[in-house]
């Protein structure tokens, strides 16, 4: 059999492709200026690398907040229009406001506009070229599932949905069939004697194998997975997949092996890593504070108007190890909202008075937390808090949801900027795989990608 796959790019390598490709065009448009007589606000040569690498660390990082280099995003025009005007804005704005690394204002005032302009024109072109070519059928990674019927459905329907480039051609059942058995009609299905054909026709680049029980993988395709991989094909396993493509952990795939899933992360009991996390938490903590203070007048006189009630509610949450500490929030519902007993909060929830709906979206809601965050009982990182009630019902229907205790709560975290309110068991699974995903992976990138989320969050209103 001989190997014929695709071209195609790894998630991490369409990342970072358009990051560099985004700067790189950037610098290739200033140099096109610079052969304009007129325009001499920003010079391309050596003796101005600091204030163009200034240039390409705004353009990451606001680039990172505005969601340049969400693939789902990145792989739609109207959406990653929106998103380079949004950026570049943000990045010219501030490129002006630091003068002393960043070149002084030119006498003609136009040159911004033409700097400006070629920012987004630059940064369009090279996006264009990118939906069109790398975002096309031909650079998708073809995989071909192997694996139960009964596990089939679930995982296609979650990788469909994580990465654009991610095409699962068909499947080939691992089990043994017989004329009564269920079939799935939702994805093509190869015959297990046509394994190897299969692999050279459709052109396959991985096979992903998807088995809750490797005995009863039948002895052919067995066979056949083998000789793949004393060939040096890619085979790999559905959970290792499932977690690098959706930042989460599937514990609804994880059985009597449980332990193999939680290599938890080194950082947990990093002193070093405590040590800045906690430094950083009172930091952040004290500025929050203060800018509360700050805005307080106002949200108190929103809450006469809107609230009509006490302006802030303690309630009883559950911490590290499952203690139980009392959060301090600003109340967002009628007064007596559970007066019938506690029930989880949904979307649209006629219990949120207006003011607290502006209060939610803002998250200006979450500022009297920092309070806890000082006093040590939270972080502001890590899974949010749930309510003892909801922690004694889920712990029960859900496996290892008493595992997210295992380190402080947080004011915001991997799933409060991966998926929307948990108003139900099944919000609270999906919740669940992504703080273990957090506890598994921490670490101070991970935790600066969610503060630069967190950011995304608030300036784009997305909060619940």
């Amino acid at each position: 059999m001989t190997q014929k796959k695709g071209i195609h790019f790894e998630v991490s390598e369409r990342k970072i492709l358009l990051r560099i490709m985004d700067i790189l065009m950037v610098f290739l448009a200033i140099y096109f200026l610079n052969l304009y007589p007129k325009f001499d606000y920003i010079e391309f040569n050596k003796s101005n690398y600091v204030a163009l690498t200034l240039l390409a660390v705004y353009i990451t990082i606001f680039g990172t907040i505005f969601e340049l280099y969400d693939l789902q995003k990145a792989s739609k025009f109207d959406t990653t229009f929106r998103n380079i005007v949004i950026t570049t804005s943000t990045v010219v704005l501030f490129y002006l406001l630091t003068p002393i690394l960043s070149p002084y204002l030119p006498e003609e005032r136009i040159q911004i506009v033409y700097f400006y302009v070629a920012l987004i024109v630059s940064i369009l072109l090279w996006r264009l070229f990118y939906i069109n070519l790398i975002e096309s059928p031909r650079f998708y990674k073809r995989v071909l599932l192997v694996g139960e019927i009964s596990n089939i459905d679930g995982l296609v329907k979650a990788l469909n949905t994580s990465d654009p480039n991610y095409k699962i051609v068909g499947f080939i059942n691992s089990e043994a069939s017989t004329s009564d058995s269920v079939r799935f009609k939702g994805l093509k299905e190869f015959k297990a004697a046509d394994f190897l054909s299969v692999i050279e026709k459709e052109r396959i680049s991985e096979v992903l194998v998807a088995s809750f029980n490797s005995e009863a993988i039948i002895a052919e395709v067995y066979h056949d997975l083998m000789m793949l991989l004393e060939r040096g094909f890619k085979i790999r396993e559905y959970t290792q997949v499932y977690e690098e493509l959706l930042h989460r952990v599937p514990i609804q795939f994880v059985g009597k092996d449980f332990y193999k899933y939680f290599p938890f992360s080194r950082s947990n009991d990093n002193k070093l890593y405590i040590f800045f996390q906690r430094t950083f938490d009172v930091i952040l903590a004290i500025i929050g504070l203060a800018l509360g203070a700050l805005i307080i007048p106002f949200i108190f006189i929103g809450n006469i108007i809107g609230n009509k009630g006490p302006m802030f509610y303690s309630q009883e949450r559950i911490g590290r190890n499952g203690k139980p500490f009392n959060i301090l929030k600003l109340r967002t519902m009628v007064v007596n909202a559970e007066k019938d007993g506690a029930r989880w909060a949904k979307k649209n929830d006629t219990r949120v008075t207006k003011f607290g709906k502006f209060l939610r979206k803002s998250r200006l809601d979450e500022i009297p937390q920092f309070y806890n965050v000082l006093r040590g009982d939270m972080s502001v990182i890590g899974p949010r808090p749930e309510r003892p009630f909801f922690v004694n019902e889920l712990s029960r229907i859900i496996p290892f949801y008493e595992t997210r205790h295992i380190i402080k709560p947080g004011l915001t975290g991997w799933a409060q900027v991966k998926t929307r309110y948990g108003s139900s068991v099944d919000d609270s699974l999906i919740k669940l795989q992504y703080d273990l995903y957090y506890i598994k992976h921490r670490s101070v990138f991970l935790d600066f990608n969610i503060a630069i989320k967190t950011l995304s969050t608030i300036l784009y209103y997305r909060g619940q």
